[in-house]
């Protein structure tokens, strides 16, 4: 039995090889997200429990980081939008990664994560604010 498990996983250890990331993969990580406020638009009218009377929102233009080991471009985005119960929830910071030049990931930071958007050179996003249904 343990010589049939090591055919099994000697031809795996081979696809583990040490090759690096391909040269597609370099160039997706590479690219810039030239329409990154279009697809958070996008994403947030579908994202909020109501899209409408967004208000003090804020943009950051993306950079290329490291985020957990992985290279990404990311942004910061920090609004004040409704809760479903229709009061405001207070301004809140949220990271949005980039993969291929389009929107990959947007998480809320929570208090222990607020510090990678700390250093953000926040631009007013006006579109945000006039976002609809």
């Amino acid at each position: 039995m343990r010589c049939l498990a090591l055919l099994v996983l000697i031809p795996l250890a081979g696809c583990a090889g040490v090759e690096g990331p391909s040269a597609e993969n370099i160039q997706a990580v590479r690219t810039f997200p030239t329409n990154y406020k279009a697809e958070l638009l996008a994403y947030l009218r579908t994202f909020l429990n109501d899209p409408t009377n967004v208000r003090n929102a804020y943009v950051s233009e993306p950079v290329l980081t490291r985020v957990r080991g992985v290279e990404r471009y990311v942004n910061c985005t920090r609004f004040d939008a409704k809760a479903a119960t229709g009061g405001y929830r207070g301004s809140r910071d949220h990271l949005a990664s980039y993969f291929g030049g389009k929107l990959e990931q947007f998480v809320e930071l929570r208090a222990e994560a607020a510090d990678q958007c700390k250093s953000a050179s926040y631009q007013p996003f006006p579109e945000l604010e006039r976002l609809t249904r």
